[in-house]
C-alpha cells in the first residue's frame, strides 16, 4: 500500500508526515521503521498489523473528562517517530518484529461493536506514523457513531495534523518536557512541533496531556509551571496528568519520589484548574470543582464514580464543568 505525504527525490523519497522528515533511499525505511521506500513509492509494509490489543478503562489513557467509567477498544501499532530512551512500550515503538495479527479497518470496527465498546483508541505506541490506517479506520468508526481516540506523541507536520485530527473526538498527547535540549538529546525530536500540534488539538478536539516526570530531566518547577503556562494560554481547562516516572528500557535511574510530583503538581495548578497525578494512587486522580472544591468524581484505580456533576454543572455552585459523557 501506498503512504501518503511524501515527495520524490531523484531515487530517495522525502517522508513529509513528521517532523524528522527522512530523506529514505531504496530499500530502506524512515526513523519510524515502519514506511519504506519500494519501487519508488513510499509504502507501508506493516499496514494493519495490530501488536497490541485490549479493551481498556478510558481513564487508563489517560482521559479523566471523557466519557468517565466507560471501556474502550485499544489498539497499538509497530513503531515510533520518537526515541525515548525511557519508553515503557519500547518492545513495541522501538522494533517491528514483534509478533501481531493483522486487522483490517473495516474488522476493526466490527470487532469495536461486538465487544460493545463506545470507541477506538489509538494508542500504546505511535499511531500517527499509521496515519493511512488510522484515517480509515477513524472514518469508517464515525460512520458507526462510534467514538475516536488518539493518544500520541504529537510529533506531526502541521497538514497531516489537521487532517488526523478532524476525525478526534478526543485526545491525549505527551508533553515530554518543555526544553528544547532535552527533545533533541533524549528524544532524538523537536519541542516546537509538539507544542504545535497540541495548540491545534486545543481547537479541534477534547484534549488532555500527560507529562512523565523524570528525575533530573525535567522535574524543576520551572519547567513544570512553563508547562502549565503554555496549557493555560490554550484553555486552563485542559487537564495536565503529571506521571511518575520508572525505569524502563534504557533508563535505570530510581522511580520519581511521589512527594515530589505532587508539589510539582501544586505548581501546576496555580495556572490549571484540573491538574491529576498517575502512578501515584490516593486522592490525585479525583477531579474537583476549580471554584467551589466540590468533589465531582472519585476515582479509585479505574472505578468512577459520578458524585457532584448535574446536566454539566457543578452541584454544589452551578459551575459549568467541562467533561464530556456525564
Amino acid at each position: 500500500m501506498e503512504a501518503k505525504y511524501y515527495e520524490k527525490r531523484d531515487d530517495k523519497l522525502k517522508c513529509t508526515l513528521c517532523p524528522n522528515e527522512c530523506v529514505i533511499n531504496p530499500g530502506k525505511a524512515g526513523i519510524c521503521k515502519v514506511r519504506v521506500n519500494h519501487g519508488g513509492k513510499l509504502t507501508l509494509p506493516y499496514f494493519a498489523k495490530i501488536v497490541a490489543f485490549g479493551v481498556d478503562p478510558i481513564e487508563k489513557k489517560p482521559l479523566y473528562h471523557y466519557h468517565p467509567g466507560k471501556t474502550i477498544l485499544s489498539i497499538g501499532f509497530p513503531g515510533c517517530s520518537l526515541q525515548c530512551p525511557f519508553c515503557q512500550n519500547y518492545s513495541i515503538s522501538q522494533y517491528t518484529d514483534t509478533p501481531g495479527e493483522t486487522i483490517y479497518p473495516n474488522e476493526l470496527v466490527k470487532m469495536t461493536e461486538q465487544k460493545h465498546s463506545f470507541g477506538i483508541a489509538y494508542t500504546y505506541s505511535e499511531p500517527a506514523i499509521h496515519i493511512e490506517y488510522v484515517l480509515e479506520a477513524g472514518r469508517l468508526a464515525r460512520e458507526r457513531g462510534l467514538s475516536n481516540v488518539l493518544v500520541s506523541n504529537g510529533y506531526l507536520n502541521p497538514e497531516p495534523a489537521e487532517e488526523l485530527l478532524e476525525l478526534m473526538d478526543a485526545a491525549n498527547i505527551d508533553l515530554k518536557g518543555f526544553n528544547p535540549d532535552f527533545y533533541r538529546r533524549e528524544l532524538k525530536g523537536k519541542l516546537q512541533p509538539v507544542l504545535d500540534f497540541i495548540t491545534i488539538a486545543a481547537k479541534k478536539t477534547t484534549l488532555e496531556v500527560t507529562t512523565l516526570v523524570i528525575p533530573g530531566k525535567n522535574d524543576s518547577p520551572e519547567e513544570i509551571d512553563q508547562i502549565a503556562g503554555f496549557l493555560a494560554s490554550l484553555d486552563k481547562n485542559i487537564p495536565l496528568h503529571l506521571s511518575c516516572y520508572f525505569p524502563h528500557y534504557k533508563y535505570s535511574a530510581p522511580p520519581t519520589d511521589p512527594a515530589a510530583v505532587r508539589r510539582l503538581a501544586e505548581v501546576a495548578r496555580r495556572r490549571l484548574n484540573y491538574v491529576y497525578l498517575g502512578n501515584v494512587g490516593g486522592m490525585e486522580t479525583n477531579t474537583y470543582c476549580p471554584s467551589c472544591g466540590n468533589l465531582l468524581i472519585r476515582r479509585r484505580g479505574y472505578y468512577t464514580e459520578t458524585k457532584g456533576i448535574k446536566d454539566g454543572k457543578c452541584s454544589g455552585c452551578g459551575e459549568i464543568i467541562p467533561i464530556v459523557g456525564v
